[in-house]
């Protein structure tokens, strides 16, 4: 019965024009967490939960006796999931839209339109339900994919443009550092680089590092941000230490390997939301860079020994 239900959701799967890469085991087990139906229910009684990855895990071992490594987390996640929210077939966060992309309370829940669908499948109004939901099919993921680009997070890129960073609190950060730090601190500089959890989105000039003499393969290696002040030729290195770590001894070490070979000097920045999150990571704070809290944007720390040493004017 349960590789029979497997196969069904397969099929529901093929009808409703899944490539062939989402026509598996996996998929179809992930379909089935979606509706919570183990095998002996009928599809009549699909329902809605609210579900993460991990859940989607046990349910498929706990109901249909599939046992997935915990390292599986990341197929079902790029590789059935994300298929599923880009056709529309799934709502991604649908309880709180703007939690990070990389958050571990993450949830996806099928679409009411494709609950109704599947619930009538195997009865006589199957074939003409089905011709009516990929009748307006192309509408309804383009409605939901507009739903998902209204909660990320507008940048404005220096000297014109805009991009969209996946909606959390990393991101929020990024774009005061660029748009408010950077205007305080390096107008007029170019954005070479930002960072972005949600993988498909962020900036990359690639050319425009090279020209400046660095070459990487990986983007995980760069800081969150990167900065080319061309007038004071500067190359500015920002951390979003919002729930990640700031430039520490560690970090800044990577940094000055990674950016060895850039032709500009090198400013290297740890970026907080507020003083109350830097002085958590004060201790960790490597001597020689810079820190920028975005509640006080108009100042910066500088740990730099005595380089600044002097009255004030």
């Amino acid at each position: 019965m349960s590789q029979q239900r497997i196969d069904e959701a397969t099929e529901i799967l093929r009808a409703l024009d899944f490539p062939r890469a989402q026509l598996n085991d996996r998929s179809a087990l992930c379909l089935l967490a979606l509706l919570d139906l183990p095998p002996q229910a009928p599809w009549r009684d699909a329902a809605a939960p609210l579900i993460g990855i991990t859940p989607i895990m046990e349910f498929a071992r706990t109901h249909y006796d599939r046992a997935y490594a915990p390292n599986s987390r990341e197929t079902f996640r790029r590789f059935s999931m994300h298929q599923f929210v880009d056709g529309g077939l799934a709502l991604y966060n649908p309880d709180k839209p703007d939690r990070p992309v990389n958050s571990p309370k993450a949830v996806y829940q099928i679409v009411p339109e494709a609950l109704d669908l599947i619930r009538s499948y195997g009865t006589p109004r199957w074939a003409e339900a089905l011709a009516d939901y990929m009748g307006q099919r192309q509408s309804l993921a383009a409605k939901y994919a507009m739903a998902r680009e209204l909660e990320q997070v507008p940048v404005v890129i220096p000297g014109g443009g805009e991009l969209l960073l996946s909606p959390g609190e990393h991101s929020e950060l990024i774009k005061q550092i660029i748009e408010v730090f950077g205007g305080h601190f390096a107008p007029g500089s170019e954005l070479i680089y930002a960072g972005d959890t949600g993988a498909k989105n962020g900036h990359f000039d690639v050319e425009g590092l090279k020209a400046l003499g660095v070459e990487v393969d990986k983007h995980g290696k760069l800081p969150d941000v990167v900065l080319y002040d061309r007038g004071r030729d500067w190359l500015i290195l920002a951390e979003a230490a919002s729930s990640h770590g700031p430039v520490d001894g560690k970090r800044h070490a990577e940094l000055a390997h990674l950016f060895r070979d850039a032709t500009p000097g090198l400013v290297y920045v740890s970026a907080f939301p507020d003083r109350a999150t830097m002085r958590k990571y004060l201790a960790d704070i490597a001597w020689e860079t810079e820190v920028w809290v975005a509640d006080a944007p108009t100042h910066m720390m500088h740990f730099n020994g005595v380089r600044f040493l002097g009255p004030y004017q």
